[in-house]
């Protein structure tokens, strides 16, 4: 009898691996930078960037797409993402090589969402 007491399986989490990369992980290591159209009233859309790190200048990130790329923007104030900068136009790939580019960001850590 005392040998079915010690066979007793543990209970087993999946998902203590991530939890534990999560919380020991240092901040700003899995950080994306996600990159997303929506879809307006007829042919119009909208680029959205959320999770540029909060040291940068939004303001002049903003200014050099809008020159580079010759379309209105501007960064809002989001309460649950903070700032967020939304461009005219479907820009995902023109965003994410300008990113990179400018080092911003590396490709890897960037998402692009919509495809």
């Amino acid at each position: 009898m005392s040998e079915f007491d010690t066979n007793i399986p543990t209970t087993f989490d999946p998902f203590a691996e991530a939890n534990a990369e999560d919380s020991g992980a240092g901040a700003g290591t899995k950080e994306y930078v996600h990159v997303r159209v929506q879809q307006r009233n007829g042919r119009k859309s909208l680029t959205t960037v959320q999770g540029l790190k909060k040291e940068y200048s939004y303001s002049k990130i903003l200014k050099d797409l809008k020159k580079e790329f010759c379309c209105n923007g501007t960064v809002v104030e989001d309460p649950e993402l903070g700032q967020v900068i939304q461009l005219q136009g479907d820009q995902r790939k023109n965003v994410s090589t300008f990113l990179v580019q400018a080092g911003i960001v590396k490709k890897e850590n960037i998402k692009l969402h919509g495809f």
